[in-house]
């Protein structure tokens, strides 16, 4: 376990702030070849949960930037025949999704004010689609022994959690992440929710 961050004074926003931007410059400086080396053992570990080899349904995302790279683990849940549902972000920060078909259904999207995403180009499915999911697979910053999660701090996960939460849906939820990237603590807010495991090149780890 590597220790970023622990708790910093003040408020919890801006301690999740702080940690956001050492783990984001860590990640900025990984060489490509590093990074395309974790992506394939990352998926190879991925593929071995019973969660993932279980769903009929998985929602997950497109891998962008530094984020540890989840287009193997797409292509072979694909392959397999699991239906993956991926995010498409909305003007107001929520997610709708569609389905993935492959390499070629993928589109670049330039939003305003945020990165470039990777977003499926078939039919969307609404907000309420990620309800069919058995697994979701999240992306994240950071998960600590608590099996609590850093986002990125755009609010869109939390809507999507809020909204399984509301509806009684209990999904695994799983982060998938970077060896150093399970820390000691990371900081809490009323709003956060636990993740059942974390997948890293090295590994699965399980929180009760």
């Amino acid at each position: 376990m590597c220790e970023f961050a622990m708790d910093q004074p003040g408020s919890d926003k801006g301690s999740k702030r702080t940690l956001r931007g050492e783990i984001l410059a860590v990640r900025g400086r990984l060489p490509e070849g590093d990074a395309q080396e974790a992506a394939a053992r990352l998926a190879r570990r991925a593929l071995e949960l019973p969660e993932l080899a279980a769903a009929r349904t998985v929602a997950a995302y497109v891998s962008v930037g530094g984020e540890p790279g989840t287009r193997a683990l797409l292509d072979t849940l694909h392959a397999r025949g699991t239906r993956v549902l991926l995010p498409v972000l909305l003007p107001d920060n929520d997610l709708d999704w569609a389905a993935y078909a492959g390499p070629d259904s993928l589109a670049r999207v330039q939003h305003r004010g945020k990165i470039a995403l990777l977003e499926p180009t078939g039919p969307r499915l609404g907000p309420e689609a990620v309800l069919e999911a058995d697994t979701v697979l999240l992306p994240g910053l950071a998960v600590d022994e608590r099996g609590m999660r850093l986002g990125r701090g755009g609010g869109s996960y939390d809507r999507v959690l809020a909204r399984l939460e509301r509806a009684g849906a209990d999904p695994a939820l799983v982060v998938l992440l970077y060896d150093t990237e399970v820390v000691v603590r990371v900081p809490r807010e009323a709003h956060d929710r636990p993740v059942r495991a974390v997948v890293t090149p090295s590994g699965v780890r399980r929180f009760g």
